[in-house]
């Protein structure tokens, strides 16, 4: 198995192919994971970065333990005291990457672009853990792996992603990922949370809960992104849940068998009423976690096999 790419940078120029290929290695580490022994040596030797410009717990969490289970030297840099916030720029921080060999770097920076301008310096794979509004690649096919161990298949569901969209790499990233699996994608939320430019994304728009839930397979609530937003983008939390928060009464519109995702981190009574997020019946949000660790282990396995497929001259051009 290889991915078409040195990098993991977005899901935008993944093929069909490239994410059916992560999602049954994926499949394979999700059986490991749930065995006594969880470890693997498929990155026996390397050297694996986890460089975090934002705060994250979770998904840092899920990149420490997935390279730690692939027998990686597993780094992850202290960015609050480092010399980035001292003046350093991105290209001197590749330099200095560079003279410690690493063979993986995960990033997650808070502006657009960033891990992209970092993958074209750095002599390693380098694999987006969320940049600005840009977007969450992994983020995406852990919800992809989800869905289809929950359906069955990951091709024509009709599935609705609510919430603030303008704001969320992760919706952006599903959005791509779940078009090319040929699957008919509903954004539903209040016009002040839609992008610019939403009759391109090949979706359908809704503003009325009720209406863009009606006869869905997937409810995939977002989390409010008040750290991006420069303005009253809601007129208050309260407001926001009685028109756009997931609640039982409109959940009744989906499909009888439809599932309840969530990213996380959630906030209860805003998205998301919490007897819904914890109903094992409808919730899938924990198995998205653990889906997590799967996809990410596969995703630098990956990116390692073709690493070891290229010459040394080759990784250093």
């Amino acid at each position: 198995m290889a991915l078409s790419a040195k990098h993991l940078l977005g899901i935008e120029h993944l093929s069909p192919a490239d994410i059916t290929t992560i999602l049954d290695l994926a499949e394979q580490y999700a059986t490991l994971n749930r065995q006594a022994n969880k470890h693997s040596s498929a990155l026996a030797g390397m050297t694996q970065i986890n460089m975090f410009f934002e705060n994250s717990t979770r998904t840092l969490a899920s990149f420490e333990l997935a390279g730690k289970r692939l027998g990686a030297d597993v780094m992850n840099m202290a960015l609050g005291a480092s010399s980035i916030k001292k003046g350093e720029t991105l290209i001197d921080t590749a330099m200095t990457l560079n003279a410690m060999n690493p063979d993986l770097l995960v990033v997650r920076h808070q502006h657009s672009g960033a891990v992209d301008l970092l993958s074209q310096k750095v002599n390693c794979a380098v694999l987006n853990a969320g940049d600005g509004r840009h977007e969450h690649p992994t983020q995406a096919l852990l919800d992809a792996l989800t869905i289809r161990r929950a359906k069955g298949r990951l091709h024509r569901l009709n599935i609705a992603i609510c919430g603030d969209i303008a704001h969320s790499r992760v919706a952006r990233s599903n959005i791509f990922l779940l078009n090319k699996m040929e699957n008919r994608i509903r954004l539903v939320g209040p016009q002040t949370l839609m992008p610019s430019g939403i009759d391109q994304f090949g979706v359908e728009v809704y503003h009325d809960m009720t209406e863009g839930l009606r006869d869905v397979d997937v409810v995939m609530m977002l989390r409010l992104q008040r750290e991006r937003m420069d303005g009253a983008f809601i007129p208050s939390e309260r407001e926001y849940y009685y028109r756009w928060g997931l609640t039982s009464e409109k959940l009744r519109a989906a499909k009888n068998d439809a599932i309840v995702m969530h990213p996380g981190p959630m906030n209860r009574g805003v998205e998301i009423d919490g007897d819904i997020a914890d109903d094992i019946n409808r919730s899938v949000i924990q198995e998205q976690v653990e889906m997590g660790v799967a996809v990410r282990m596969a995703a630098m396995d990956l990116l390692a096999q073709g690493l070891r497929a290229q010459t040394p001259a080759a990784v250093m051009a």
